[in-house]
């Protein structure tokens, strides 16, 4: 069934800043600014970066808040507009999706500081294969063979971007071979966390119907609360490298994040681009799994790879290598095979059509030549030439249809 308007428009937002999210989070990454032992170090704070999704998410739930004051205000009917949908639901429904939220980015955040931006969106698109076998398990779908010939190919392709990342990493002396890999394993990990909350989302926000801003902005509400309070034991929690990126080599210190937030104004807009971009990006994508399903959700965050991939090379973060092109071919392929999408019927309609406007012009080409020789026949009989259809002027427009 063809998406409606609204659908589009939800699957353009949803691409569009989620790759901006991905592009500021990476950007705070690679700047470096004073921190709390007076040194210029890389900023590397995933937990504060996740608290900064999760604020986030609560702008989701304050403009709902807006958008609800304003239509009392205005005592009309379009405060039921803004209400549709149940609204006696207990919020704490969405805690097990925050958790899961929560401990998915966070881990993300830690493999985007070891490995690369573009691997680091590719990886993501495994999630797939573990919403496809969730679904098995807990919503009760059958997997035809188009489907597993679909994870198959995404399998492949990781496999591919993986030693794609093996390769660069040993020519690259300024990058370590162990943290690159690791860092690959990491995001793998963290997505099969993220596909269990995409599949309960799937089986659980549909049936409260409750609005998407409303939805997010509790995930973010619970997100922020137990990750603000686990910076505490992470403060005391010594790791060193290269989960800790902190004079003091715990696993997080807030207080050196702030000191280097505030050294680096740059670094300041990184990091509010993170969290106004995963507003919206939050919204349009549990819109996406109302309207649509999770896995068209999982499809559409995939799409972002392109673009951050893309925008990557532009900016120098990494080099150029053949391994991650066509280990994306295979992602995309094992995506278009497992949600049913095929790129041969619009190519066969595209060359039918080629052929036949082909055919036509040179069916008119030949008629043109035998109406001029018939001319020229005339005229040297001395007859006056007669104006055939096909002599039609061509700045003559023809409006008319079949």
């Amino acid at each position: 069934m063809a998406w409606t308007k609204f659908q589009l428009t939800l699957a353009f937002v949803m691409i569009v800043t989620g790759s901006l999210n991905t592009l500021s989070t990476k950007w705070a990454d690679l700047m470096t600014s004073l921190n709390s032992a007076h040194k210029d170090e890389p900023f590397v704070h995933p937990f504060l970066q996740a608290c900064g999704m999760f604020m986030g998410e609560i702008l989701c739930l304050l403009a709902f808040k807006l958008i609800y004051l304003y239509a009392t205000y205005k005592q009309d009917g379009s405060r039921y507009e803004v209400l549709r949908g149940n609204q006696d639901f207990n919020p704490l429904v969405f805690l097990p999706a925050a958790m899961c939220d929560m401990i998915a980015t966070s881990i993300m955040y830690i493999g985007l500081n070891l490995t690369y931006a573009s691997s680091f969106q590719m990886f993501r698109g495994s999630v797939i294969v573990f919403t496809g076998l969730l679904s098995v398990a807990f919503l009760g779908r059958v997997l035809s063979w188009r489907e597993w010939g679909g994870i198959y190919f995404v399998i492949a392709g990781l496999s591919v971007v993986g030693l794609s990342d093996f390769v660069q990493s040993s020519s690259n002396e300024s990058l370590n071979k162990n943290y690159v890999i690791t860092g690959d394993e990491l995001i793998i990990l963290a997505q099969i966390i993220t596909a269990t909350q995409m599949v309960y989302e799937e089986k659980y926000v549909s049936k409260y119907n409750v609005h998407p801003l409303q939805a997010v902005g509790w995930e973010g509400v619970f997100g922020f609360l137990v990750l603000s309070l686990l910076q505490i034991p992470f403060y005391f929690f010594y790791v060193g490298k290269p989960f800790s990126g902190n004079p003091r080599g715990v696993l997080e210190d807030v207080l050196d994040g702030f000191i280097q937030l505030y050294n680096n104004p740059l670094l300041v807009c990184a990091f509010l681009g993170t969290i106004v971009s995963i507003a919206f990006f939050n919204f349009a994508g549990i819109s996406v799994t109302k309207e649509m399903s999770a896995t068209t959700r999982m499809v559409l965050d995939s799409v972002r790879t392109l673009v951050i991939w893309l925008v990557g090379l532009a900016l120098s973060w990494q080099k150029f290598h053949y391994l991650q092109v066509i280990g994306f071919t295979l992602l995309i392929i094992g995506m278009c095979l497992y949600n049913g999408v095929s790129v041969v019927p619009p190519a066969m309609s595209l060359l039918r059509h080629a052929r036949l406007l082909r055919r036509s012009s040179s069916v008119e080409v030949l008629s043109r030549s035998a109406d001029e020789e018939e001319a020229e026949r005339r005229i040297q009989q001395g007859i006056p030439p007669t104006m055939s259809i096909n002599t039609t002027p061509r700045d003559e427009l023809n409006f008319s249809t079949a």
